[in-house]
């Protein structure tokens, strides 16, 4: 365990954390196993108080300083800050939740990292909820309610010792408008997690199905709802927000250092590395106007710019390595893949878009 925890973005140790989890990101990303011994690491270094109150045990960093460890981390290892994202969600929904008992059973642990917790809400917000059969659904029994079904998207979830699940209140065996959150526990009979699809980058997250079946949830579980529009309630993951450009502008953040690093031997990639640096500041820039409240653009527009530039500094490393870039194992192959992550996750349609426009060479 090292000598001390990470306290503010300035410590000395989040660079110590930083050199560590990027020595072991190469590995995990060839063997696509569970990230068991970085998440340690993070607990180790006190990462998981960042976003739990002092009254559960954590430190509660504000806004713009858990930013700015997430460029950190995420610079080192994608993977395994995309993770911590969906553990953080969990989190926040559980202290967002009006249920007392349930907080102070769960958030101390949560920020000592002797437990992992992560989301599977995704279904809730994307195309499936217009589904005439909802995919997670839940009907009210006595002393709490029966869930069924899957969620598609779970980071993590046969490693969870909890997953905040949203699910749609069945009457009659028909859909209602009312959703309900629950902290599920995992090892209830009936929760079983597939073996998941192999990604093209990060699949070292185990991202993938969450089944439910016939599933009995105790009341005493239950983190808002049944309710109209139940994301609305409390604070969770910030898919639709700054939180996963924050990733993408690390992750361009390694591409452009490498280019840094190439630079010093040569002077032809200077222009571009130039060029680049300065589109990174300016969107870092407009990223802590975001989280200050002071935006000069859209969340969107954020995103759609984070994307583009996790594109094209990790295919300009690539460019920059040549062949040797190619060869299964180099960072910039790496950094290539975890670049089309962010096509893909949480991505609105107004992104997507934006992002295909620019990739067919149409102006704004």
């Amino acid at each position: 365990m090292p000598a001390t925890r990470i306290t503010s973005p300035d410590d000395l140790a989040l660079d110590q954390l930083r050199v560590e989890l990027a020595k072991l990101a190469d590995g995990m990303d060839r063997t696509e196993q569970w990230p068991a011994e970085q998440l340690q690491l993070c607990a180790d270094y006190g990462v998981y108080e960042w976003f739990v109150d002092p009254q559960w045990g954590g430190q509660g960093w504000e806004t713009e300083a858990v930013v700015r460890g997430y460029l950190a981390l995420s610079s080192a290892c994608l993977t395994t800050t995309f993770i911590l994202t969906q553990r953080t969600g969990a989190c926040r929904r559980i202290a967002s939740s009006t249920n007392q008992t349930l907080k102070e059973r769960l958030l101390p642990e949560l920020a000592q990292g002797s437990i992992f917790a992560t989301v599977g809400i995704s279904h809730l917000t994307t195309s499936r909820r217009h589904l005439a059969r909802p995919v997670l659904r839940a009907t009210q029994s006595t002393g709490g309610f029966v869930l069924d079904g899957l969620s598609p998207w779970v980071t993590g979830a046969a490693e969870a010792d909890h997953v905040v699940i949203g699910a749609t209140l069945m009457i009659d065996d028909a859909p209602t408008e009312k959703q309900l959150l629950v902290a599920l526990p995992t090892e209830l009979p009936g929760v079983s997690a597939p073996e998941p699809a192999q990604l093209v980058g990060v699949s070292a997250s185990r991202t993938g199905e969450l089944r439910l079946d016939s599933v009995f949830v105790d009341n005493e579980f239950v983190l808002a709802g049944p309710t109209e529009n139940v994301m609305l309630q409390g604070i969770g993951a910030s898919t639709g927000g700054h939180e996963t450009s924050t990733l993408a502008l690390g992750l361009s953040a390694a591409a452009i250092d490498y280019l840094a690093s190439e630079s010093e031997r040569r002077p032809d990639l200077e222009p571009a590395l130039a060029a680049l640096r300065e589109d990174h500041r300016q969107t870092l820039d407009r990223l802590f106007a975001v989280v200050r409240g002071e935006p000069d653009c859209s969340t969107e527009q954020l995103r759609q710019k984070a994307n583009s530039l996790a594109l094209r500094t990790s295919q300009a490393a690539l460019a920059a390595a040549k062949g040797t870039g190619y060869v299964l194992g180099h960072l910039a192959g790496r950094w290539c893949r975890e670049a089309l992550f962010f096509l893909v996750w949480s991505c609105p349609q107004p992104v997507l878009s934006a992002n295909l426009c620019e990739l067919a060479g149409i102006a704004d």
